[in-house]
């Protein structure tokens, strides 16, 4: 700041002061306050703190952006209890077969079974009935369980997809797909010592495989994932049909038994 000696030598010589606007206000500010200058500059809020503090103005979305909110994500059933697996499978509507059956078919048996066994889909009797193999293949499998002692109250029994096909067709892939979390879910909560895969429709779904039932049946299988084994054998309505089949499938009983010993 200029002494007052060197502001009235600058007007003698005609070099007028130049002050900053509001300066003199500053000046009186400080006077009246008693405050020394340095300290009233110190008390103005610094440049960067009014920028930090600033609220940043949110950017517009672009013409045409979907502004909605995100739908909320699907709730998922839980699978992990019997009551939660239940409840899921008669509340499903994740593929047409929900829409054209009579009731849905989850499984029936003791749910602390060794044996579990797997079919394909329910037939025209387990849809009115909601149990699985209960017509003429249920009668034919329950004497071929009686052959190795077993009684059908002993086993769990189920099929790949819970609801009925319509005209009694195979299960498509996305059909089988959208049942499979149940499938799995009465695998884990069951805890099986071995599966009987009855027909071709379950045994490639158990097993990822397209292989002939007839080369499945030879061979000696584990359910992907775990260490449970898997026997693939004939489906009872194709032993109905094909009478000359039964001696392989009491083969394949026979060492069904040997792996629950």
């Amino acid at each position: 700041m200029l002494s007052a000696r060197q502001q009235h030598c600058l007007h003698g010589i005609g070099i007028p002061l130049w002050r900053a606007r509001g300066a003199a206000a500053v000046d009186a500010l400080v006077e009246n306050q008693a405050m020394p200058l340095d300290t009233a500059a110190a008390a103005e809020p610094d440049d960067s703190a009014i920028e930090q503090a600033a609220p940043i103005p949110a950017e517009a979305p672009p013409p045409g952006a979907d502004t909605t909110a995100p739908a909320a994500p699907a709730t998922v059933p839980k699978l992990d209890s019997w009551d939660g697996l239940l409840d899921a499978i008669h509340a499903c509507q994740a593929c047409e077969l929900a829409q054209n059956c009579t009731q849905k078919v989850p499984g029936v048996g003791n749910r602390q079974a060794d044996l579990l066994i797997v079919g394909e889909a329910p037939g025209h009797d387990e849809d009115i009935q909601g149990e699985p193999f209960v017509g003429r293949s249920g009668q034919l499998l329950d004497r071929m369980l009686a052959a190795i002692g077993f009684k059908r109250e002993q086993v769990y029994i189920t099929n790949i997809v819970k609801c009925r096909p319509p005209n009694n067709r195979d299960p498509r892939p996305d059909e089988a797909q959208h049942c499979r979390a149940y499938l799995e879910a009465q695998i884990e909560l069951i805890a099986p010592r071995a599966i009987l895969s009855v027909g071709r429709v379950s045994a490639h779904n158990l097993l990822g495989s397209d292989q002939p039932v007839g080369k499945l049946i030879r061979q000696q299988h584990t359910l992907p994932g775990t260490d449970i084994p898997v026997k693939v054998t004939y489906h009872p309505a194709y032993l109905l049909r094909n009478p000359s089949a039964k001696a392989i499938a009491w083969q394949d009983l026979k060492l069904l038994h040997q792996m629950l010993q």
